[in-house]
């Protein structure tokens, strides 16, 4: 049975997180944030897990967590890099409907100064523009719902992924 759990996927800083509090909200819906419970699991923060463990490590660990994450009427907003666990999008995407909120290049990289500190992977050498580049694909390849937030407040992104979630309800 399918869960009627919604993920929301994005490079950091499309704010799927202060999207995710209010969408759940609006839809009396909880609200989980995989960063949170990967950090509460292996406690610590991610930015020490990315130190410790390396890029591919911190992946391995992230794919762990949310291939293995139990919800139910819940708004789950992931890490800009789950797109990288083949297992945990499997299970997302079993589990809920996926949106993927989708912002111009120019936008992410006026919103994120401190990339490091927010626990982004970014592989040694690579840029944030390279990063951009390399997640697209794979945000659209696992979207069943794009939002286009170029220009929205969040309260206008929260109510286009109604209106589409209800679109896809029909």
């Amino acid at each position: 049975m399918k869960n009627n759990n919604i993920v929301l996927i994005g490079m950091p800083g499309v704010g799927k997180s202060t999207a995710g509090v209010i969408l759940a909200k609006v839809m009396g819906y909880q609200f989980t944030d995989s960063d949170l419970v990967i950090q509460k699991q292996e406690g610590r923060l991610l930015k020490d897990i990315i130190a410790a463990e390396g890029v591919d490590g911190f992946i391995a660990v992230e794919n762990r967590v949310n291939a293995s994450l139990e919800a139910q009427d819940s708004v789950i907003a992931t890490g800009g890099s789950v797109i990288y666990g083949e297992e945990a999008m499997a299970h997302l995407k079993a589990i809920g409907t996926v949106v993927y909120l989708k912002v111009p290049y120019e936008i992410i990289d006026k919103r994120l100064s401190d990339i490091r500190g927010r626990g982004v992977t970014l592989r040694d050498g690579q840029t944030l523009k390279d990063l951009y580049e390399e997640r697209a694909p794979l945000y659209e390849k696992y979207a069943d719902i794009t939002v286009e937030e170029a220009g929205l407040s969040i309260e206008e992104t929260v109510a286009e992924i109604e209106a589409q979630l209800a679109e896809r309800s029909r």
